[in-house]
């Protein structure tokens, strides 16, 4: 006999929260490359949309549904964006500190961060890695106001539609999402090195390393795969990072990554 369902078990209370880490990626070639910090994130709020039932009828009756093509969106709100965003918010350069608007708008993508709590850790339960892809801003308003009693940092906002990429063996997407807690803490170290690029320090063999953790040896940058004993270095309990630079991966490489 199957057990009975429960309900509220301790542990079991998980909540959503929360918005950091957030990183631009410029596209080059089809890559996504050149991550850039997003400081000042205070929203990402994910709209998709379409998917609409067309209901056809034959024999005066609903004979079946045809279901529209699925669009994302999303909107950006921050107090501040990266001087690489400019560019991607329709601005060009003159010279150094001095933009014109009403310019070419180029596609990029960005990732970021919400947190998962739970009733026994708090916001530090887990957290979710955000990625959009092909992600183009539309033009947005700017208000300025006169400081007062009561002054209120600007908002900057940003409307983003998407272009999806190919999937092998799905349809292609413009979103992708990552639990912490589902995946293997290695793998998941070895993608946010990827992601972000990492603070190596140099290997040593009495210190014992966690899942994660990223050392230098022999001129190259490794991320451990699990937890390491002290001991000899050996190449099979790390992965080596090869990365010029933060980067965000297209699906079928993250796939392959925790595989």
């Amino acid at each position: 006999m199957a057990a009975k369902l429960i309900w509220d078990a301790p542990g079991e209370h998980l909540y959503e929260t929360g918005v950091d880490q957030g990183v631009l990626y410029e596209i080059e070639n089809g890559e996504y490359v050149s991550g850039v910090a997003w400081n000042g994130l205070t929203a990402v709020n994910e709209k998709p949309s379409g998917a609409d039932a067309s209901p056809l009828y034959a024999n005066n009756k609903q004979y079946l549904n045809l279901i529209a093509a699925e669009k994302y969106e999303a909107t950006i709100e921050a107090y501040t964006c990266p001087d690489q965003f400019y560019k991607h918010d329709g601005y060009g350069e003159l010279v150094t500190g001095v933009r014109i608007g009403q310019q070419a708008r180029t596609p990029f993508g960005l990732c970021y961060r919400s947190l998962i709590g739970n009733d026994e850790a708090g916001d530090s339960y887990g957290y979710t890695l955000h990625m959009i892809y092909g992600a183009q801003a539309s033009p947005s308003e700017k208000n300025h106001s006169t400081v007062n009693e009561s002054p209120e940092a600007v908002t900057l906002s940003w409307d983003l539609s998407t272009t999806p990429i190919n999937v092998t063996g799905h349809r292609a997407t413009a979103s992708l999402s990552i639990d912490s807690i589902a995946v293997d803490k290695g793998k998941l170290a070895r993608l946010e090195a990827i992601l972000y690029g990492v603070d190596a320090v140099a290997f040593d063999s009495s210190k014992a390393y966690k899942a994660g953790d990223a050392v230098t040896q022999t001129s190259k940058t490794y991320v451990a795969k699990t937890d390491i004993v002290a001991g000899e270095f050996s190449a099979d309990d790390w992965y080596e990072i090869n990365e010029e630079g933060p980067r965000m991966p297209l699906p079928d490489e993250i796939a392959t990554i925790f595989a």
